[in-house]
């Protein structure tokens, strides 16, 4: 997402990713829970669990980590059992909001998820209020390094993909949803593994925030990040570089 990725970059820039190494460890190790009982134990096998071992490497996760999770996902009678819920609503300046979560107690997610978007001047709507303003999309995303912007485009459309959206953090690669394995695979063989390989919601129009509109969502969107259920959040917003410059800082 566009808007969503503003929002992660203003993140690393301040430090906060590292700050919550913990959390987002919490939050791979249930994607990998859900991914290995979804199919194969086997990450060639399972797409899913594939994506989700990978999302943990470019975290630098522990591979000890990640065989553990694996194995303890497919003990029989081992583990939680997450639940994936899907959040939708509104936040400031009328932004489209798709809240995804994993979680073991759905009153609680859904307590925590209220809060945010009412503190920070959102409303939850009913599930599909503002799904049908995106499309479901494979998303791919490679360091800016791995190939000049001409090399990406081209080797994107070779694999299938159908956009390639290049800026100074990456090259994020754009594929209908049932081609992301195949995909991924391909662009794979040429750069290596990616930073991310996932389903996204990728929206159809953005809406322009100003600096206190922009500054108001952010903290949104952190309210969420900072809850352990919450997996990935969606938006439709975009924010000038010179607002962006702003808040960085």
């Amino acid at each position: 997402m566009a808007g969503h990725s503003q929002f992660s970059n203003i993140m690393h820039r301040k430090g906060a990713q590292d700050a919550k190494r913990s959390k987002i460890f919490t939050k791979l190790i249930r994607e990998i829970t859900v991914a290995a009982r979804s199919g194969l134990p086997d990450p060639e096998m399972n797409p899913r669990l594939r994506a989700a071992v990978q999302a943990a490497r470019a975290a630098n996760m522990p591979k000890d980590n990640v065989a553990r999770a694996v194995k303890r996902a497919t003990a029989s009678g081992e583990g939680d059992n997450y639940e994936e819920i899907r959040y939708e609503g509104y936040g400031p300046g009328g932004v489209c909001l798709i809240v995804e979560a994993l979680t073991d107690n759905r009153n609680r997610t859904a307590s925590e998820v209220r809060a945010a978007f009412t503190k920070f001047g959102g409303n939850l709507g009913e599930t599909g209020s503002v799904s049908y303003q995106f499309d479901r999309v494979g998303s791919i995303a490679y360091p800016i390094e791995v190939a000049d912007t001409d090399a990406m485009f081209e080797a994107a459309v070779e694999a299938g993909a159908d956009d390639v959206e290049s800026h100074e953090d990456g090259h994020d690669i754009i594929c209908a949803a049932e081609d992301l394995h195949e995909v991924a695979k391909a662009l794979e063989k040429q750069f290596g593994e990616p930073k991310t390989a996932r389903l996204n919601w990728r929206p159809q129009n953005t809406i322009p925030l100003d600096e206190q509109g922009a500054s108001t969502l952010f903290k949104l969107l952190e309210a969420l990040d900072d809850s352990d259920d919450v997996q990935q959040v969606s938006a439709n917003f975009e924010v000038s570089d010179e607002i962006m410059a702003t808040l960085s800082e």
